[in-house]
């Protein structure tokens, strides 16, 4: 596991971002050889999202052969409805590149057999040949995608009922009002994230710092699905420095030394323009 150090959330977003676009422009995709970049919604990707549009408006990148799968969807919301992620995605993301709405994948949370849903959604990463690089936040309860506490480690593409700390998270985007968040989300398993070449995950903020403690410093558990992440042969924690409050000092240290060198935006954004 790799853990980059960043001063805040603004530098997070560029230096994920820059990954990014530096993997899709090396895998040089193609009709018959696409990108398969895996995707997450809520407030931490926001500005993320808003890098790769800009390195998209640049001319750096393109969408064109990149397809996506997007972590989770609530269930009983339609793609229409403000607070899906389907209407997300495309409010803050799609609308702005050149993706093939062809290429967007998003589980269907109005499907009547949602068992079939699952499995077809992975069926589906699977048809592509899985995600290349799957970018991700995670839950102050240490959850990624919507794999709370106490989901296997080995668990695929389902539904799953929501713990009452994730609803109450999530209020702030239905009026605050714990009541209008949906109580069932169709999610990708642990075992499905697992299953990518590559996985990045963002951690910003005090609030998500025993997250990342469980991530970095903590034992492999199901109650911290994040501490998965550590049997991942190319994961990548980016994280700022309020999320790392409650790493030891030791263990700080180490990760900033060695990455001293590959924290440099202005040269990561430089090398991009080598590609090109």
């Amino acid at each position: 596991m790799r853990v980059i150090i960043l001063k805040n959330s603004n530098e997070t977003a560029k230096w994920s971002a820059y990954r990014i676009a530096k993997e899709m422009l090396k895998f040089k995709p193609t009709p018959e050889k696409p990108f398969v970049l895996g995707l997450p919604t809520g407030s931490t990707p926001l500005k993320t999202y808003k890098e790769l549009i800009n390195l998209y408006n640049e001319g750096i990148i393109s969408f064109e052969n990149v397809i996506t799968f997007n972590m989770d969807e609530y269930v009983g919301l339609s793609p229409d409805n403000e607070q899906s992620y389907h209407y997300f995605m495309h409010e803050h993301f799609f609308k702005f590149i050149n993706i093939k709405p062809e290429n967007i994948n998003i589980p269907n949370g109005m499907a009547t057999d949602l068992e079939a849903e699952c499995q077809r959604y992975e069926d589906k990463i699977k048809s592509v040949g899985g995600i290349t690089l799957f970018l991700s936040g995670v839950g102050e309860d240490g959850h990624i995608a919507f794999n709370e506490p106490g989901s296997s480690l080995s668990s695929r593409t389902r539904s799953k009922e929501l713990t009452h700390d994730t609803i109450l998270a999530n209020s702030r985007f239905f009026d605050h009002d714990v009541e209008k968040v949906p109580k069932l989300a169709l999610t990708v398993g642990v075992g499905t994230l697992l299953d990518s070449k590559e996985i990045l995950t963002i951690i910003n903020g005090y609030k998500k710092s025993q997250a990342a403690y469980y991530g970095i410093e903590g034992s492999v558990t199901q109650m911290w699905t994040i501490s998965a992440l550590q049997l991942h042969r190319k994961a990548l924690l980016i994280v700022d420095e309020d999320a790392v409050s409650d790493l030891k000092v030791k263990t700080y240290r180490y990760f900033k030394d060695i990455e001293s060198k590959n924290i440099d935006l202005e040269k990561m954004k430089e090398e991009l323009l080598t590609f090109k």
